[in-house]
């Protein structure tokens, strides 16, 4: 049987950059991947820019995370974002800044990062084995001996790194494998949910505004009539609710809510920079200047086009009425809609459309400084497979590569 050092299950950031820092060591490493190549998840984060971490100091970072914040404490003083930028740097990879300090590729092309990384690999001579999906992973009295792959073949090994993702997005390989194979050595997998995955509205008339973006705009997510999440951000409008960079990030409080089975409205600001006073005043100048026309050309100032009808119907105000014969009454409903326009979120959408997975390995089962299993002895973890996760922005995927890089230094 052949043997390696460290046989790392999975090529996505975590898996590539255990493989890469082991391999660096002079350890003896096969990278073991499912898929026709490597990082075929990482290529399409980001909108396939690939927000690979975030600028921000340890204590913001860890306010981000929504998941087990102090079991990352030890691989975050071993390998952080200012870490990770210089690796990249290393390896010819310029990156830049952008708001609310996410970092990418300088060419916002994920495909770069993925380079990157096959560059350190090869320089590195990690063993990459495509097409190669793990099936089981071989013990003797609780210590790592080697892992057999789905033709039959087997290879030992001193230990075994599993970095094979969640269940999100299932077309990139992330199907849940890592899970079963350490539930079979004994691990507990903490409850599986959806983080970071779009809403689903019961209101019929979402459909007639689907498409639409709105960059800056408040939300308050209410669950039995108590604030659970509220920022301000970017939302899109879909055929069955609502997505976007501000919505995921709320998605991880509604999805928690929905499974103790909450009753969840959301409330959109439209107009975040102006008070209920301020854009009454705002409104009763335009209707000034308007009085002689239809309510339905009164708002093209005031909203996007797409979402006039919605508002006019919302109002119970006749499109067709006079705007000098709107009350002072109707004209502060207009503002409450425009402050607080209403939907019921009564879902998310299916755990294979979310970002990343919420749950997984047990952490209370894991040595936090090395990822090494407290149960198995040679086993690591790395990654989205872990019970740990954060808000979008970078951090997940900072998550990956830490994890990635403690249990690469220690096994």
């Amino acid at each position: 049987m052949y043997h390696y050092d460290v046989v790392v299950i999975g090529g996505g950031p975590a898996g590539m950059m255990a493989a890469g820092v082991a391999a660096s060591r002079g350890k003896k490493v096969l990278l073991a991947e499912k898929n026709d190549r490597l990082g075929k998840k990482l290529f399409i984060t980001g909108n396939g820019r690939c927000n690979i971490t975030n600028a921000c100091d340890l204590d913001i970072f860890l306010n981000k995370i929504t998941h087990n914040k102090k079991f990352l404490m030890s691989t975050f003083r071993l390998f952080f974002n200012k870490q990770l930028i210089a690796f990249f740097d290393n390896l010819g990879l310029e990156t830049k800044i952008e708001n609310d300090g996410r970092i990418f590729p300088k060419s916002d092309k994920s495909i770069d990062v993925i380079k990157a990384f096959e560059k350190n690999l090869n320089t590195n001579k990690v063993e990459i084995k495509l097409n190669s999906r793990v099936t089981k992973i071989l013990t003797n009295k609780n210590v790592i001996e080697g892992v057999e792959f789905q033709d039959g073949s087997k290879v030992s090994c001193n230990s075994a790194i599993i970095a094979t993702g969640g269940l999100s997005y299932p077309q990139t390989g992330s199907t849940g494998d890592g899970y079963r194979l350490a539930k079979e050595l004994g691990h507990r997998i903490t409850d599986l949910k959806p983080s970071l995955v779009p809403l689903v509205v019961k209101e019929d008339y979402i459909r007639e505004i689907q498409g639409l973006s709105l960059k800056l705009v408040g939300i308050k997510v209410l669950s039995e009539g108590k604030t659970i999440y509220e920022d301000i951000g970017e939302i899109l409008f879909t055929h069955y609710g609502v997505s976007g960079p501000l919505i995921l990030s709320a998605s991880f409080f509604v999805s928690e809510e929905i499974h103790n089975s909450k009753k969840i409205y959301i409330k959109i600001d439209l107009k975040p920079d102006l008070t209920y006073e301020q854009l009454d005043k705002l409104l009763l100048e335009n209707f000034n200047m308007n009085k002689n026309r239809y309510f339905k050309n009164a708002l093209k100032s005031l909203l996007p086009k797409k979402l006039i009808p919605i508002i006019i119907k919302l109002s119970n105000i006749p499109e067709n009425r006079m705007i000098n014969m709107i009350t002072r009454e109707e004209r502060k409903n207009i503002v409450t809609l425009m402050k607080e326009f209403t939907f019921e979120i009564i879902g998310t959408r299916p755990i294979t459309e979310a970002i990343i997975t919420s749950g997984g390995i047990d952490v209370k089962e894991v040595n936090p400084k090395t990822m090494e299993s407290k149960i198995i002895k040679g086993l690591y973890f790395a990654g989205e497979i872990l019970d740990v996760d954060a808000f979008t922005g970078g951090y997940n995927l900072q998550i990956a590569f830490s994890t990635g890089y403690s249990a690469g230094y220690y096994c």
